[in-house]
């Protein structure tokens, strides 16, 4: 359109005549910009559905070693229910002892070390039940954390992914960088839930 001596360029026909007087560089420049953004978006994204996996597994063993502890704390309950119904039977042989005929003492002194042995027995079970829940617990509260290092992991390699969009759009090399180290720091975090710490 220079009929007249006007001449209005599209933004297309400006980069054809930018890429042409300055031999093409910035377009290939922009294309390796485009293909590292695009291959570290793919490996991050990678690590980051692995790292998601491990979380999710992560969070559901957590749930079940909390049931498990749940069970063995119920258990642990009856025996001490168990324990104490044998107490009570106890202390009524130890009031017959007292107050019963002499004829029944034997009877009642029988009685009483019986219950004794039970409730040691007894004991024994609940203490061990109770150990066993604290020992689930334990489990349950090792998971839960490493779930979470799994989560922050999973949510910075989420950040390095949006950072390399937002990289790619704009050209911005600093955006690249911090794509870079958001990829990097997430997967430094996933070595430490890797590493349980």
């Amino acid at each position: 359109m220079s009929g007249s001596g006007f001449h209005v360029h599209g933004p297309h026909d400006h980069e054809l005549e930018h890429a042409a007087q300055h031999g093409g560089h910035q377009e290939d420049h922009g294309n390796s910009m485009t293909s590292q953004i695009a291959l570290f978006t793919a490996m991050i994204a990678t690590v980051g559905a692995l790292f998601g996996y491990m979380g999710g597994a992560t969070q559901a063993n957590a749930g079940l070693y909390k049931n498990n502890a749940a069970i063995k704390k119920t258990e642990a309950a009856n025996q001490w229910s168990y324990f104490q119904s044998k107490s009570t039977k106890q202390n009524l042989s130890e009031l017959a002892l007292d107050l019963g005929p002499a004829d029944r003492k034997a009877f009642y002194e029988s009685e009483i070390k019986r219950y004794k042995e039970e409730k040691a027995e007894i004991k024994v079970k609940a203490e061990k039940l109770e150990a066993e829940s604290l020992d689930w617990d334990a489990k349950s509260d090792a998971e839960m954390h490493q779930h979470h290092r799994w989560a922050q992991a999973t949510t910075v390699l989420q950040v390095s992914i949006a950072l390399a969009a937002i990289a790619l759009l704009t050209r911005k090399k600093w955006l690249k960088f911090g794509m870079l180290g958001a990829g990097a720091i997430g997967i430094v975090v996933g070595a430490l839930a890797l590493a349980h710490l």
